[in-house]
Parts: C-alpha cells; sequence; structure tokens
C-alpha cells in the first residue's frame, strides 16, 4: 500500500476529522472517538488520495458498479466508481430498511464493490450486501476508509479499509461516559429526514 497508516491518521487530524468526546454511533454504541469522514471529504485531493488506494486495491476485479450506504458512504462510493470507470449508486433506509430509490438498479450477475466511509460494526454494509444478493448482483468485495472494529467485521466477501484502528465501544447502559454524568454527542448521518 502507497499510503501509510500514519499519513492517513495525520490527514484525519489535520482536518479535524478525527474527533475526542463522547459519542452516539450509527451503530447506537457509545464510543471516545469518532472519525467525522466528512471533514477530510470537503478537500477532494484527500478524498482522491483514500480512494485511490482502494481503486487500486480492486482494479483489477472486473467491477461493473460500486455501491454505498447513505449518506455517509457516498461520496467514497462515487470517488472509487469514477476511478474505476464505472457506475455509482447508493442505498438509502426507507422506513428502517436499506433499499435502492431513485431508480437505481442492479443487474443479475453485476460485479458489485460495497464502499463505505468508516464501518464499526458492519452492520450497514451487511444491509447493503443482501440488498445487493435480493437483487442478483455479485459482491465482490468491501472497501472503507476507516476500519474502527480493529479489523474484527466478517462480510463473507475480501474486506480492505485503508485505516483499521480498535477503539473502545459501549452500549449505552454500560457506557463509563454516560455512568460519569457525561451526555453523549451524535454526529452521524442516520436518522436524517
Amino acid at each position: 500500500m502507497g499510503l501509510s497508516e500514519e499519513k492517513i491518521q495525520s490527514i484525519f487530524k489535520e482536518t479535524g476529522a478525527l474527533l475526542h468526546g463522547h459519542f452516539v454511533l450509527t451503530s447506537g454504541l457509545h464510543s471516545d472517538t469518532y472519525f467525522q469522514c466528512a471533514k477530510v471529504f470537503q478537500y477532494p485531493w484527500h478524498s482522491e488520495l483514500f480512494c485511490k488506494e482502494i481503486a487500486n486495491h480492486f482494479r483489477d476485479e472486473k467491477i461493473d458498479v460500486v455501491v454505498s450506504p447513505a449518506v455517509g458512504g457516498i461520496v467514497v462510493g462515487q470517488d472509487i466508481a469514477r476511478l474505476l470507470n464505472v457506475r455509482a449508486i447508493f442505498t438509502e433506509r426507507v422506513e428502517g430498511n436499506m433499499t435502492l430509490r431513485r431508480g437505481f438498479a442492479i443487474s443479475a450477475g453485476e460485479r458489485v464493490l460495497v464502499a463505505e466511509d468508516v464501518t464499526t460494526t458492519g452492520s450497514s454494509v451487511q444491509e447493503v450486501i443482501e440488498t445487493i444478493r435480493k437483487k442478483g448482483g455479485v459482491v465482490i468485495g468491501v472497501a472503507s476508509i476507516v476500519d474502527r472494529s480493529g479489523g474484527n467485521t466478517d462480510f463473507d466477501v475480501p474486506n480492505y479499509s485503508l485505516f483499521q484502528m480498535e477503539v473502545h465501544n459501549y452500549p449505552p447502559d454500560l457506557c463509563p461516559m454516560c455512568q460519569s454524568g457525561s451526555i453523549p454527542v451524535k454526529p452521524g448521518s442516520r436518522g436524517l429526514k
């Protein structure tokens, strides 16, 4: 890999995208660390740098389409697809279920790369994989900028991330920050209307 984890982490720090505090993650877990990729992606040259590494990793896989979960994965998926010269589409939650909307479709047999900005438990990515498979798509792999599970996600397909970091995550009722009286903030996109 051309990009070192130190370089990736320094970009997150210099853009203010590596946050420390008390956060509610998309998964509902609480954490003292949050990766706000949107702050990195406001600088397209950083997005291109990261996504070029991912695109190069999957270049020989004959990808037909890159699919991302909205909202966080859209920029990642778009840039990877642009670099692979393939389509980019995204899934959205409708009444709690991950689905394709806006006329997006996957044809039977299409080779799909799932792209996400940050994975923690992998539940959103797993929902995207299931959505693709129901449409007859073939999931070739999963890519993310940050895997905050420390490599503990399992998608039954190759899983590639630029940066792995095991970060403390807590169920809300066992969160030591909550127990000390801290009030968490929710910087993510789940629940946007």
